[in-house]
């Protein structure tokens, strides 16, 4: 057995995102390893010439200020396709076109309400920063789209739509002018799709298309030659984004960031390693699970790997 020793982490003054995270990988410890494990994943990812990099993610983060990097991958191009939740759009705009606060796990739910204050973890997020904003901005929006002649869209052409009328402080924005396609297979669960609901009350022959979307993917997974996914979070983004993979015998990179636990059988707790036996990450893929908190995560793996890059 060929052993490898543990080394100590020494702290420096100064010392780079890059230079801790590789420290961690040699100082073993449990997410510190996998951390730095992940980051040698995503450094060959992005690296590849021919792949398809997909990211997915769920609404939350997009709440805090992690869409920041989620915004600087897509600007970078470092993803090729997003697969997210309705909810995701929805705090991209609604933080495109009002502010979110600092707030407090501990906060009176009850007074909150009673004050029109939503309460996402601990971000608040008032009446007049969420579903007044959307509902004033979205609808001419769509009388827009509808007016332009569209009767038919998918949700990758709505997410473009959307973009190319937000300014750079929005992940849709980049994704539109980077021509990076956005999924949304459940665009009903949310205030965006909501909307769209209202719309559609007065414009019956307004309909999303799912299926063209599905076709897109198709389109995508049939073809490449390699394919890569960075998953934050569970539930529908990255079940869609593994469950496409299958078609083409599975991922070759996958990194898996997740809070949730393994032993209720659930998609979110599942690790990458489930993944393998129902054929949607290759048996013989560049793989890992790192455990805890993406807002914590996340902007230390990503400027770590934009170093390397």
């Amino acid at each position: 057995m060929d052993l490898k020793p543990v080394k100590d982490i020494e702290i420096q003054k100064g010392m780079s995102a890059d230079a801790l995270v590789r420290a961690m990988y040699e100082a073993g410890g449990f997410t510190a390893k996998n951390l730095g494990i992940g980051v040698n994943i995503l450094e060959k990812m992005f690296k590849e010439e021919k792949i398809f990099n997909f990211l997915s993610f769920p609404a939350c983060i997009l709440a805090t200020g992690t869409r920041g990097v989620i915004l600087e991958l897509v600007k970078r191009k470092l993803v090729h396709g997003i697969i997210t939740t309705c909810g995701a759009l929805d705090h991209d705009l609604a933080r495109s076109w009002a502010d979110y606060y600092h707030g407090t796990f501990f906060a009176d739910d009850a007074e909150l309400h009673q004050e029109g204050i939503n309460r996402l973890g601990n971000v608040f997020v008032p009446n007049e920063s969420y579903g007044i904003p959307l509902e004033e901005h979205m609808q001419p929006i769509l009388q827009e789209i509808y007016d332009s002649g569209v009767r038919e869209i998918s949700t990758k052409e709505l997410a473009w739509e959307f973009g190319k009328r937000m300014d750079e402080r929005s992940f849709l924005y980049w994704a539109w002018k980077n021509e990076i396609p956005v999924f949304i297979p459940g665009i009903t669960d949310g205030a965006f799709g909501s909307q769209i609901w209202s719309f559609w009350q007065d414009h019956k022959d307004f309909h999303v298309n799912l299926f063209k979307d599905e076709q897109d993917l198709a389109d995508i997974v049939f073809v490449a030659e390699k394919t890569g996914a960075l998953m934050i979070g569970g539930g529908i983004s990255k079940h869609h984004t593994i469950w496409w993979n299958q078609f083409r015998d599975g991922l070759d990179y996958a990194v898996y960031v997740t809070t949730a636990v393994e032993y209720d059988g659930s998609l979110s707790g599942a690790r990458v390693r489930e993944a393998v036996s129902w054929g949607k990450v290759r048996e013989d893929a560049d793989y890992v699970t790192i455990d805890g908190d993406a807002t914590v995560l996340l902007p230390l793996m990503i400027a770590s790997v934009l170093e390397r890059l």
